[in-house]
């Protein structure tokens, strides 16, 4: 049976109460659940996870899980019938489950809004039918969905990057082509799934802009961060970017809002842009969802990410996105438990780390380091950027990373 209280687009906020609880749902179990759900226990509310997985770090702080799949419609109904409302912490959870809870419960972000956000080719088309306002074209790309479309791929667009159309994620699914034959080799090493050939261009570095809007349409932008990546995974994130200028990072900032308007989007959203040689800036994808690289929020301005999307989700007025302090993150990955060949594992020095000034140390309480695996992260806050990075270095020193 539908419950249609929660369900009206005009503004009603879902305040907290204790006395019946108010409960919060959230689709996935993953380290961006935990932090939204201490974020939302935070504020009074409880909160609800539903995962697959019964040992997961959104769990141990939920205030209930439900273990079942995505797709599990009594889960789905169940999750549904607690929760005012229910947000997901990733893009790949099934857009129809998302539809489902949607006709029960209030919804943000919407099941079309994540259906865009994971389908590169969708996500990109949808780019470009912005880009008459926003002024920021995506990477040009061709769209493979046979061996034959390597063969008809304009030779521009070598070299480049061919990228599965779905589920990739910290450079899974992706591979870089400097011509047709490897292109067409990498295509048959990802068993021809559908994918985006998209021209490699002149990169000088990357930013992300975080924003969100709430339901009645009001919209706020977050300061322009600037990532570092390595073996396709965010290393750093240095808030406020030392290197953008102000006006590619007032065209990124509204490029955003153009886009999360036209989307009619309610919640948290990351967008990343290449900043290229020459000054311009190339869309490249969106996450519907707090981000990775938005992670010094938490720490360095009035309203984190995850407070944010409680409020989005809440139907609450937005958050104040005023950074306080400047700010670098960086992300703690399973390598740093092995320190050498043996395999054993050694805890790393967290009482070092959390000596240096102005570090706040971030764990998701995953209980099996492995390389890759994103473990935590730690963020450096100080009067300025520079002592921050100097933190950043002397974190590197002790837990064995090159900066």
């Amino acid at each position: 049976m539908s419950n249609t209280k929660n369900m009206s687009n005009t503004r009603h906020p879902f305040i907290p109460s204790a006395t019946p609880p108010t409960w919060l749902g959230v689709m996935g179990g993953g380290q961006l659940g935990r932090m939204f759900v201490h974020a939302a226990q935070a504020m009074g509310y409880k909160v609800a996870v539903l995962e697959p997985a019964q040992d997961c770090p959104a769990g141990h702080a939920a205030d209930h899980l439900l273990s079942a799949d995505y797709a599990d419609q009594t889960a789905l109904a169940e999750l549904a019938a607690q929760c005012v409302a229910v947000t997901t912490e990733f893009e790949n959870v099934p857009a129809q489950s998302m539809a489902f809870l949607a006709e029960r419960t209030f919804v943000a972000p919407s099941a079309a809004c994540v259906s865009i956000a994971q389908d590169r080719i969708e996500e990109k088309r949808f780019f470009t039918e912005c880009a008459s306002t926003s002024g920021v074209l995506p990477a040009p790309y061709h769209v493979i969905n046979s061996a034959a479309d390597i063969d008809t791929a304009p030779d521009a667009l070598f070299p480049g990057i061919l990228k599965t159309a779905r589920m990739g994620y910290d450079g899974k699914g992706q591979v870089r082509v400097k011509t047709r034959q490897e292109a067409r080799d990498a295509y048959a090493g990802m068993k021809a799934a559908v994918c985006v050939l998209e021209k490699m261009l002149p990169l000088a570095f990357e930013i992300s802009v975080l924003a969100a809007r709430g339901v009645d349409g009001q919209s706020v932008v977050y300061p322009i961060a600037e990532n570092v990546h390595r073996n396709g995974i965010l290393f750093t994130t240095t808030a406020p970017s030392p290197h953008v200028t102000p006006e590619s990072a007032r065209k990124a900032q509204d490029a955003t809002l153009t886009i999360i308007e036209k989307l009619g989007y309610v919640g948290v959203l990351c967008i990343e842009f290449f900043v290229l040689q020459d000054g311009s800036l190339a869309v490249n994808e969106m996450a519907p969802r707090p981000h990775n690289s938005g992670h010094y929020t938490i720490d360095a301005c009035v309203t984190s990410q995850f407070a944010q999307q409680a409020r989005a989700m809440a139907q609450l007025p937005l958050g104040d996105v005023r950074q306080h302090s400047p700010a670098v993150m960086l992300n703690i990955l399973g390598d740093i438990w092995f320190k050498d060949s043996s395999g054993a594992l050694h805890e790393p020095a967290w009482d070092k780390v959390l000596g240096l000034p102005g570090a706040y140390l971030h764990l998701y309480g995953k209980d099996e380091p492995r390389p890759g695996r994103k473990m935590g992260h730690v963020t450096f806050v100080a009067p300025t950027l520079a002592k921050a990075q100097q933190s950043l270095l002397a974190a590197c020193a002790i837990l064995g990373i090159t900066p």
